[in-house]
């Protein structure tokens, strides 16, 4: 008898990003029953961001949380009579007297909450006046979702995660926006990329600079770590991504180190940055320190943190060009190694209408930088600038006769390209899910995740100054697991941070750093990032598959990180 031989557990096949993403959704649900739901009262704070603008943001009251319990109706019905007397209370709070009155002689025993918010005694109204006494405290209540259900048939289900987490959010933001994006701007290169005018570059750089290919690079690293350091580059990355993979795997290497060297750079500038509006900004003006104070100590951390990356991923770039085999991406790169080979040499030609539409991208590119750092300019803003750029490409390669270029390959292309990234678009839809099962991201809306927050912030309390300070990085990274908005997370975190900084004896520049370290090494690793996804579908790899490279990338990124704050703590960062 043969002896079976023993299955080699590194060759198990991963699963797919969709299957991942359910399993977590599917586990955060479960989660909802075992945690009750808890909120917070919120109010408005004002911050300078790093143009100098006064800006606000409605964040949490940290010591305002309270799980969620129904009303206790025999309370209420004794003190709102006496409520009711108070004329001069009532029109401090805005309440109508009469609405009041009419309300008391209903029955009390049919009360809800519904009910008072409707006669503007909302939750956070009654907490101000009663505090937890108006609750009914024999039962913690929980946040679960149905197993199917809709916002108009019997409350959301988690079954409906997809739809719900597509239709979430506008075109400011995720999901809808995000998606939107992602559509548009794979429609757009999809006639770029038909007019051969990308792949035409590349051949006439690698033909100008045979020898110094190396050198591109680590150049480009730096780049684009400095545009997630000055701006808060994100999503901005997925158009680039389309022209670095296939020019970075027409050096020898693969589309992971193209993705690397792009949106990984970004996120690194990102969590290391000295004035990102979206990260660092927000921060410390939640944490009521000096916007863009402790900036000498941030830019030397982020050029150190860049090189020791840079040089971290040219290790592992040089071990895929000596031996392409080697990469767990080398058949699925096939796709663009196959269309680097069967294009002829009158294809590689770099002729004046390819150049015009390099030229034209450039210009694209330089207005888009100048309109998110100048004016603002956001998703819907970005978009309409990438159909531009798709657009007028278009119609250079009709003129010049580029590929045959005519009206009807134009929009082909544009369909082409859409139906490229359709699948990451689903990706973003489903990852916002995983938050809409835990209850949202809003501190004043009962929820699972709010619940999670404020345990793990009393859980810090007592605790050495450098362990707070580490345990506030682990709790960062984590928490950017499923809140990917790095203004949001700070908006949400740093309320409770800054104060439990004041109590463990460490700055709360450092709960700054903290915060952003996680946030930004994290969001290269997450897959519930939208802007991730879209450039790991741009560049046709799979979660899983990325999973298996960034994994090794994060543990360096944590190492990194605990030296970073035991430095700050060292030197008394302030």
């Amino acid at each position: 008898m043969s002896k079976k031989k023993d299955k080699d557990i590194t060759k198990i096949r991963t699963p797919h990003t969709y299957a991942i993403i359910f399993l977590v959704v599917l586990l955060s649900w479960l989660l909802t029953f075992m945690v009750p739901a808890g909120k917070f009262s919120t109010h408005t704070v004002e911050y300078t961001d790093s143009t100098g603008e006064i800006k606000s943001r409605t964040v949490l009251m940290a010591d305002t949380f309270r799980y969620s319990y129904d009303i206790d109706r025999g309370f209420l019905a004794a003190e709102l009579s006496s409520l009711a007397r108070d004329t001069d209370r009532l029109n401090e709070l805005g309440i109508y007297q009469v609405g009041l009155n009419e309300f008391i002689d209903t029955d009390s025993a049919s009360w809800d909450q519904g009910q008072l918010d409707e006669i503007g005694l909302t939750d956070d109204v009654l907490y101000s006046i009663y505090g937890e006494d108006f609750y009914d405290k024999s039962e913690r209540l929980n946040k679960t979702a149905r197993v199917w259900g809709t916002d108009d048939y019997g409350g959301f289900g988690f079954m409906n995660y997809l739809f719900e987490g597509l239709v979430t959010g506008d075109k400011y933001g995720s999901a809808v926006g995000i998606v939107a994006l992602i559509l548009v701007v794979g429609g757009a290169f999809g006639i770029i990329m038909r007019t051969g005018a990308i792949d035409a570059g590349i051949y006439a750089f690698i033909r100008r600079t045979k020898g110094l290919e190396r050198l591109a690079l680590p150049l480009l690293f730096f780049l684009f770590s400095l545009g997630g350091a000055t701006f808060g580059m994100a999503e901005e990355v997925i158009p680039f991504a389309m022209i670095m993979v296939p020019f970075v795997i027409a050096l020898g290497y693969d589309s992971i180190v193209a993705v690397t060297v792009t949106y990984v750079a970004s996120q690194i500038g990102n969590a290391t940055s000295w004035m990102s509006p979206f990260s660092v900004a927000v921060a410390q003006g939640i944490a009521g320190i000096p916007v863009l104070s402790g900036a000498t100590f941030r830019l030397i951390m982020w050029f150190i943190v860049t090189a020791l990356s840079a040089a971290y991923m040219m290790r592992y770039a040089e071990k895929i060009r000596k031996n392409p085999r080697i990469s767990v991406m080398y058949e699925s790169d096939k796709h663009f190694r196959e269309r680097i080979d069967n294009t002829n040499q009158e294809e590689r030609a770099f002729t004046i209408g390819h150049k015009l539409i390099i030229f034209e991208m450039l210009l694209v590119l330089i207005w888009i930088i100048w309109g998110v750092t100048a004016k603002g300019y956001y998703i819907p803003e970005i978009a309409s600038q990438f159909f531009v750029m798709g657009f007028v490409a278009g119609i250079i390669a009709i003129i010049f006769r580029l590929n045959n270029m005519t009206i009807n390959d134009m929009a082909s292309s544009f369909q082409a390209g859409v139906a490229d990234l359709a699948g990451t678009a689903v990706v973003v839809g489903m990852a916002k899910g995983i938050l809409l099962v835990l209850g949202g991201s809003d501190a004043n809306v009962a929820s699972t995740l709010n619940t999670i927050l404020y345990n793990i912030g009393q859980a810090l309390n007592g605790v050495p100054a450098f362990i707070a300070a580490w345990s506030m990085y682990i709790f960062q990274s984590l928490f950017n697991l499923v809140v990917t908005s790095n203004s949001g997370q700070a908006a949400l975190t740093m309320p409770i941070m800054a104060p439990l900084a004041d109590i463990v004896g460490v700055s709360r520049q450092i709960a700054v750093l903290a915060y952003q370290l996680g946030a930004g090494f994290v969001d290269a690793f997450t897959p519930v990032s939208a802007s991730l996804i879209g450039v790991l579908g741009v560049a046709r790899i799979d979660w899983s598959k990325w999973a298996k490279f960034q994994i090794k990338m994060q543990a360096f990124f944590f190492i990194m990180g605990t030296i970073i704050l035991f430095i700050a703590i060292s030197i008394n960062f302030i």
